[in-house]
């Protein structure tokens, strides 16, 4: 009956430190730890922002700079308004930068990726970065290619 008890807490010990493990990578995969972004606001307008969503990254260069901290739709113009919070150490970017949006992978999750321009002037808190292009609908991208495939039969 011992040796029963003592295997009974082997693998309970066994199970226990798997489920922590998995929490440990759950939260370092999820990116709990950086919720809050000490730094300035950016807006851009998108006709379509695919599967962006709020907390998704803003990139420069491949480096995470900033998340995505609001989505909403401008009612004038019926574009989706994306509001950046940007990571105060890049205050220098370039007023004629570029915000793209694109996928992490074939299937991953979307993410915004500013190109920084030649200008000498830089976006200030609240300013709006006004060249963007929206995000590749893969869908759209395959039906085209299938129509257009179609036509020359």
């Amino acid at each position: 009956m011992n040796a029963q008890r003592g295997l009974e807490i082997v693998v309970g010990a066994f199970v226990l430190a798997g489920i922590v493990a998995l929490l440990t990578l759950t939260f370092q995969w999820s990116d709990f730890s950086g919720s809050s972004i000490r730094g300035y606001t950016l807006t851009a307008d998108f006709d379509n922002i695919g599967g962006l969503s709020n907390r998704s990254p803003v990139k420069l260069a491949g480096v995470t700079i900033g998340r995505v901290s609001n989505i909403r739709i401008d009612p004038a113009t019926f574009e989706a308004v994306v509001t950046m919070q940007i990571d105060n150490k890049y205050n220098n970017l370039p007023k004629d930068s570029f915000a793209s949006i694109y996928t992490a992978g074939l299937l991953g999750a979307q993410y915004i990726e500013i190109s920084p321009g030649g200008d000498t002037a830089v976006l200030k808190n609240g300013d709006q970065i006004t060249m963007t292009q929206s995000a590749v609908i893969l869908e759209k991208v395959i039906s085209k290619f299938l129509f257009n495939k179609a036509a020359e039969k």
